[in-house]
């Protein structure tokens, strides 16, 4: 059964859908015959939440390439079992650390047998070879254009202008075996489910005006206290595991969030979302494959 505050938050934003992802999508479907592969950027800390069903309706047939970014930041044992999902279900999944180490040779290799096998299909057919097109998408900070970044290196070209391209979505050509298509828009999962819009909120994706810094704070409490608890006891020397004020308490004495001998509240929650997003509690995935 749904708590009182899990019914007002999925009436509420459930009609939270951005125009400029309608615009996207279409702008996508009118490419989509242009493309070979198909990468999408997902966080390894939800690599269910942060997954946008949509693209499944988008992007038809194409062979589908899954990159798990923030992969030092997850709970391995956790994200492993996603990975081993996503294969079932025919992607090839490729875990990164585009920051600290962004091995892009990895992302070339596995995409190897698609592009051979692609231009095998055009010499027998008595075409030309030519670049493989790959569409790069993923929500909001989830590590798109650090991977882009990482692929295009110093010596990209953006082609600009081709025929049938709108000045929207951008072809970087890679090198002379691949070209990127970047879309421009953002792509949201649907937030109207409980879960997959606090973890989206809790690792970054999400702007405050749609959830408040005071919900998402208090959910991430909730989860480590249930997932991780000894990361945040050790973090805030939390004593109490029920009262959701005296651990907001506490971790304001912790923090020297204490003004007049009052919890500046507005700063622990702050604190909390930006100690779990910069790893200071711990490797953690928060979707559980079990719930699917």
């Amino acid at each position: 059964k749904m708590s009182n505050e899990e019914k007002s938050f999925s009436n509420t934003s459930i009609n939270w859908y951005p125009g400029h992802m309608a615009k996207t999508k279409r702008e996508i479907k009118e490419k989509i015959d242009l493309i070979d592969i198909v990468f999408e950027v997902i966080d390894a800390r939800i690599p269910y939440s942060s997954k946008n069903k949509d693209i499944d309706d988008i992007v038809k047939n194409k062979p589908r390439v899954i990159i798990m970014t923030k992969i030092d930041l997850c709970d391995i044992n956790k994200t492993n079992k996603w990975v081993k999902y996503y294969e079932n279900m025919g992607y090839i999944v490729i875990t990164m650390d585009l920051v600290n180490n962004p091995n892009i040779k990895i992302i070339i290799n596995k995409i190897k047998p698609n592009i051979d096998e692609k231009n095998i299909k055009r010499i027998s057919k008595g075409l030309k070879i030519r670049r493989t097109r790959v569409l790069v998408v993923g929500v909001p900070n989830v590590g798109k254009s650090t991977l882009i970044n990482r692929l295009v290196g110093k010596k990209s070209t953006n082609v600009g202008n081709k025929p049938g391209v709108t000045k929207n979505l951008e072809w970087i050509r890679i090198n002379d075996k691949l070209e990127l298509l970047d879309t421009p828009g953002i792509l949201w999962p649907r937030l109207d489910d409980y879960d997959i819009a606090h973890n989206l909120a809790s690792m970054t994706a999400i702007k405050e005006e749609v959830l408040d810094s005071e919900d998402i704070a208090i959910y991430i409490i909730k989860k480590m206290l249930n997932d991780y608890s000894e990361n945040i006891i050790n973090r805030y020397n939390i004593t109490e595991k029920d009262d959701i004020l005296v651990i907001l308490d506490q971790i304001g004495k912790k923090i020297g969030a204490i003004r007049n001998n009052e919890t500046d509240y507005d700063r622990v929650y702050l604190k909390v979302i930006k100690d779990l997003q910069d790893g200071y509690l711990g490797k953690v995935t928060f979707d559980e494959i079990e719930k699917v």
